[in-house]
């Protein structure tokens, strides 16, 4: 099926004597917003090259069948007000760059309409007042500080009082990613809902972000083992890389997953994401006590600054796709 650009689509859930564990949840209505104004995954492009929209609406309708939530899908960051943002009960981001512009600097982006400034301070506001936030992968990918536009050294350094307030309220900011590999993801709450489906070999292959920025009020859920990691941008201690933390009255779930197309057709960050998405919403309560100092107290030693090498004639970078690459999956 195909929607085309700019419109929003209503994802309903299954009627309730057919919609499973649904029967156990209210009704919830989340937003899926997916404007890039950078970057654009194919998890989240309306139309791909063989035709499908991005795999993780599919995913999504799934969990909203599953679960009793109505998604609605948008990239039209000119609807963000307090009164289109009141009807949700919370909003989940596959976002990427500077969402108050259609495109960025580089004039990468999806061109789809931008929030305004007034409209970003809504949405912030709404969380704060106590509307539930889940992010994946890319969402940390949005609203840089300054002086973080490109990969220079401004990017591998801490910004202290400078992160977007967006930023404080996902806990965390993009650094780099290196190539795509196989990686540990070390369980630190196995009580936490959806993280009973990972074991203690949790180790999929994947696009793995480096971030920094860290909240110090962060309940760590999984950390990135960096330990045999190839790449300088995994040249640095163990860090966060699933959390959750309370931003005023609001609950914020994030994951650094959300790449590939096999991880999120995957049993367990499906377990994942609901239960992110079931805490976010208020169902179901957790300990989110911060425990970033005792289980990553290393988190903060970010990876170094390596200039890129001058390019020669006919060479360059290769063209970012967003596609996982054809290997064998896991």
């Amino acid at each position: 099926m195909f929607f085309p650009a700019r419109v929003r689509f209503v994802l309903l859930g299954c009627l309730l004597a057919t919609a499973g564990l649904a029967a156990d949840f209210p009704r919830k209505k989340v937003l899926f917003f997916s404007k890039a104004s950078g970057f654009e995954h194919d998890a989240i492009k309306l139309k791909l090259a063989d035709g499908r929209p991005g795999f993780a609406f599919a995913v999504l309708q799934e969990l909203g069948e599953k679960y009793n939530i109505e998604f609605t899908f948008s990239k039209d960051g000119s609807l963000f007000s307090d009164s289109y943002l009141a009807q949700f009960d919370a909003y989940f981001f596959y976002t990427s760059g500077d969402l108050t512009l259609a495109k960025n600097d580089e004039k990468r982006g999806d061109g789809n309409p931008p929030m305004t400034a007034e409209g970003k301070a809504a949405f912030l506001r709404a969380i704060e007042q106590g509307k539930g936030f889940v992010g994946t992968h890319s969402a940390t990918d949005t609203f840089h500080p300054p002086g973080n536009k490109d990969h220079g050294p401004a990017r591998f350094q801490s910004d202290g009082d400078r992160v977007d307030p967006y930023g404080k309220m996902i806990g965390a900011s993009f650094i780099k990613h290196g190539a795509q590999q196989p990686a540990r993801m070390i369980l630190v709450d196995p009580r936490f809902p959806g993280m009973e489906a990972i074991g203690a070999d949790f180790g999929p292959h994947e696009e793995w972000y480096s971030l920094k920025n860290f909240s110090p009020d962060l309940h760590v859920l999984l950390v990135q083992e960096t330990a045999g990691m190839k790449g300088s941008d995994y040249e640095r201690p163990r860090y966060p890389a699933t959390w959750a933390r309370l931003h005023g009255r609001g609950r914020v779930f994030y994951t650094s997953m959300g790449h590939r197309e096999d991880i999120w057709t995957s049993p367990a960050f499906k377990s994942v994401l609901a239960g992110g998405l079931n805490w976010a919403l208020g169902r179901v309560d957790a300990d989110v006590t911060p425990n970033i100092d005792r289980v990553t107290p290393q988190a903060n030693t970010l990876p170094p600054y390596l200039p890129p090498p001058p390019f020669g004639p006919g060479s360059g970078p290769p063209a970012a796709t967003g596609k996982a690459p054809a290997e064998k999956k896991p």
